[in-house]
């Protein structure tokens, strides 16, 4: 039997003295909602989509643990972005099964647009996540797409209609599939005046129709450089008029707080500020290398590092011996195309690699490979120098060449993202 009381979110009784924490381990997302906007971080904004820094499943473990040192009344581990968290599935899972080998009493629970959620549902369920936030806007793909400028499903964008009409249809499966497995259900709904707030009760019935046990009406943020930048926040008074018609077919939260990504504390009594050093402390914190003793290297002819990332079709492995270091094997890189899942599948392959040494890399594969512990070293001379610096200590900016053009780019092109390295 799932522990349905100890959630603040979903039980207003104990929100006086259980806290909730968000590890902001996702900070891609894939779809684009005309409201939403990541880019800025303000210490003192409270919105979703915002957070001071981005963790690894390790930093995130290493961050829980001071957490709870701190503020023990936490009784709930969340996974809320600052993108999707299923837009990260690989971050995403590790770190619930870091979370709950480490944390057993811990409740889990994630925050999605469920886009990209069918096919974990049955690990969501074994790992023991109890608690998932839906975000439905529009039970209507005419509305729908007013609301969203883009959906991704792989590498394929679709936009308009068809964006509407797919995001909506994984959204009812996903709803489906969470209650077959017996999960909490939240959907949140962003509420937006003019274009979907004489909608709120249709969401409404259609959420009681799938089993879904509580909705969230959240009043729209307008953000800054946004479509919906000058749309009005809904009164107060609307909000409760709108609460008031969808409670009629399910239970209302009207005690959100809009929580960052990177939220802790309790709802009444939020410490997000004051813990933000143990927030950047885990950041900062160096990866556990223990299991990752060798390097890989883009070369062309195994002397020197001169190959881009997303053009190399193989690298080499190298590792230390006792004089200096030797060659341990060759790997072939994933084929190019595939996008995103490219640069993860390239984490797999040197996931025994602290790090990689190449010529060039883009933004996405950099922070795939960091996200993943290994180290991306841009560097242009000797492979033997990169390998010196990554084992014994040095300052990797110290290897790049400085003259312009050195080290090209990658043949990939922006149509193609996953032909090149961005």
């Amino acid at each position: 039997m799932l522990d349905i009381k100890r959630h603040p979110c979903f039980n207003v009784a104990v929100k006086g003295w259980c806290g909730r924490m968000h590890l902001p381990v996702a900070p891609r997302c894939n779809i684009m909602c005309n409201y939403c906007n990541r880019k800025y971080d303000c210490v003192n904004e409270s919105r979703p989509g915002v957070t001071s820094a981005v963790l690894t499943p390790p930093q995130a473990e290493d961050y829980v643990r001071q957490v709870l040192q701190a503020e023990p009344r936490i009784t709930v581990a969340g996974i809320a972005g600052p993108g999707d968290p299923f837009a990260n599935p690989r971050e995403t899972l590790e770190t619930l099964r870091r979370i709950r080998r480490q944390f057993p009493d811990l409740l889990l629970c994630l925050a999605t647009n469920g886009l990209g959620l069918p096919p974990f549902l049955d690990e969501l369920a074994d790992i023991g996540v109890s608690h998932v936030s839906v975000t439905v806007n529009a039970v209507d793909p005419e509305i729908g797409r007013q609301i969203y400028s883009w959906v991704r499903d792989g590498k394929v964008i679709y936009r308009g209609l068809a964006g509407a009409k797919l995001l909506l249809s994984r959204q009812m499966a996903v709803l489906e599939g969470l209650k077959a497995r017996n999960l909490v259900v939240k959907v949140n709904t962003i509420v937006i005046p003019g274009i979907n707030e004489a909608h709120v009760v249709e969401v409404a019935k259609a959420m009681a129709d799938r089993g879904v046990d509580i909705l969230n009406c959240m009043p729209l943020y307008p953000n800054a450089d946004t479509p919906f930048a000058d749309i009005p926040e809904p009164t107060s008074a609307r909000m409760a008029a709108i609460q008031a018609e969808a409670g009629k077919y399910l239970p209302q939260m009207r005690h959100c707080t809009r929580c960052r990504a990177d939220a802790v504390g309790l709802l009444d009594q939020d410490r997000t500020a004051e813990l933000r050093p143990c927030l950047s402390a885990s950041a900062d914190k160096a990866p556990d290398l223990s299991g990752r003793p060798y390097v890989a290297v883009g070369t062309l002819e195994g002397v020197l590092v001169n190959q881009h990332l997303g053009e190399a079709g193989r690298f080499q492995i190298w590792g230390p011996d006792g004089q200096g270091f030797h060659l341990i094997a060759e790997r072939p890189a994933p084929p190019p195309g595939g996008g995103l899942q490219r640069w993860q599948a390239l984490a797999e392959t040197l996931q025994d690699c602290r790090a990689v040494l190449v010529s060039a890399i883009g933004d996405t594969p950099r922070e795939v490979l960091r996200q993943q512990g290994i180290m991306p070293v841009v560097m242009q001379g000797f492979i033997d120098q990169g390998l010196q610096v990554v084992y014994r200590g040095g300052d990797p900016s110290s290897l790049k060449n400085r003259r312009r053009g050195v080290g090209g780019g990658c043949s990939g092109s922006t149509l193609n993202p996953g032909g090149g390295c961005m």
